[in-house]
């Protein structure tokens, strides 16, 4: 199994990077994980609580778990991954079951800063985006998707997400085998990362 990292700041464009190299691929083949999927259970906490949980902090992410199910994965075998609920900060009940494929894309802010899981990748893909251009796509997606009001995401932006991309996601852009530049709300070419997939052993 090709196993492919994809990350980067939040609003950095990952998602539709990912949704374009996917387009490139037999559906059969490629397979995505999202490491939203694997934010801590915090059943034990109350809702305000969860409310002022830093979300952007490796903390957050229950990264062993993740670890566990992309070793099952590669070892041939089905996992059940967690569905997370951003409206209650909190997973579900509810699971969605996954089988291997030729190709796993895991996608997420954070998914360099857990070594174990680090030493997976056969091709790690950092997508830059500017600071202002990252802010201007959360606030959108946030408002749109996810039910918060403009001055929430202008708030949480300033005091936890754009700390910790400069504490935790920024210094791991050093460990990037390619780097996309998507400063611009325009198509990116991708030919040459297509190419580089394509040239790796499954």
């Amino acid at each position: 199994m090709l196993t492919i990292g994809v990350y980067g700041g939040t609003g950095s464009g990952k998602t539709t990077i990912v949704e374009k190299i996917v387009s490139e691929f037999p559906s059969s083949d490629i397979q995505v994980i999202s490491q939203d999927s694997y934010y801590k259970d915090n059943s034990d906490l109350s809702f305000e609580e969860r409310c002022g949980l830093n979300f952007d902090h490796p903390d957050a992410i229950d990264f062993e778990l993740l670890y566990q199910h992309v070793l099952a994965l590669k070892n041939g075998e089905t996992i059940q991954q967690p569905v997370y609920s951003f409206q209650t900060h909190n997973r579900t009940a509810e699971t969605i079951s996954i089988s291997p494929k030729k190709i796993l894309i895991i996608e997420g802010i954070l998914i360099l800063n857990y070594p174990k899981l680090r030493s997976f990748f056969d091709l790690k893909v950092f997508v830059d985006a500017r600071s202002d251009m990252r802010m201007e796509r959360r606030v959108s997606r946030d408002i749109s998707e996810r039910g918060r009001t403009p001055e929430e995401v202008l708030k949480r932006y300033m005091k936890t997400l754009k700390p910790m991309h400069q504490q935790f996601i920024e210094p791991m852009k050093i460990h990037a085998d390619f780097i996309i530049e998507n400063h611009k709300n325009a198509p990116v070419d991708l030919s040459k990362l297509i190419d580089k997939i394509n040239a790796l052993p499954v």
